[in-house]
């Protein structure tokens, strides 16, 4: 597989929210606005990155029998850093991110692309499957949470779009259900049309 597959499969072809249907709890949780899916979606990144290129290297130190468990105390690493940065550079944003950030140690998509892609192959395509993969994640968050934000109080990114009184169940969790089937939907159909090609 070419480096440039393996970057870019995250994207579209493969994307862990909207195509694999994975990380759905802070993909519903923390898309109410573009800022906050940016924001879980870029943090989920560092981890994923960082992670993965970790995985690729002590892939051959671990034995069987605690490969999980490590994985995911490498993964906690990673999560405490990255939540001791908010907290100390960009409190509003920890603030509303709140719980989902230590559940990034649980996130499926960080451990299944710790245990089947980086625990087989080297530290360059680790990293960019981790860069891919972690992108197509933050794409998925900021334009679910860009749709929903419009929709559900008239603004983007705190930039007033219209004036007057939002759609309501964009602001609550049907919303977020609503919006992620027509993405999913939409995603589906131009992968449909990119395979004919």
């Amino acid at each position: 597989m070419s480096k440039l597959n393996i970057l870019t499969r995250g994207l579209l072809k493969e994307n862990p929210a909207l195509i694999l249907v994975l990380g759905m709890c802070p993909t519903l949780g923390v898309s109410t606005s573009a800022i906050n899916g940016l924001g879980m979606g870029l943090a989920a990144t560092f981890v994923l990155i960082m992670s993965n290129v970790v995985v690729a290297l002590v892939k051959n130190l671990i034995p069987d029998k605690v490969r999980i468990p490590a994985f995911i105390v490498i993964i906690a690493s990673f999560v405490t850093i990255v939540e001791l940065v908010l907290q100390a550079y960009i409190p509003a944003l920890y603030e509303q991110l709140g719980l989902f950030i230590p559940l990034i140690v649980v996130n499926c998509i960080i451990l299944g692309r710790a245990e089947a892609f980086a625990s087989k192959n080297g530290v360059l395509d680790s990293a960019l499957d981790g860069v891919g993969m972690g992108l197509g994640f933050t794409l998925a968050l900021t334009v679910l949470g860009t749709i929903r934000e419009i929709l559900g109080s008239g603004a983007v990114f705190g930039i007033n779009i219209y004036e007057g009184d939002g759609i309501l169940v964009f602001v609550l969790a049907p919303g977020a259900f609503l919006a992620l089937a027509y993405l999913i939907a939409i995603v589906n159909i131009i992968n449909k049309k990119m395979v004919k090609k």
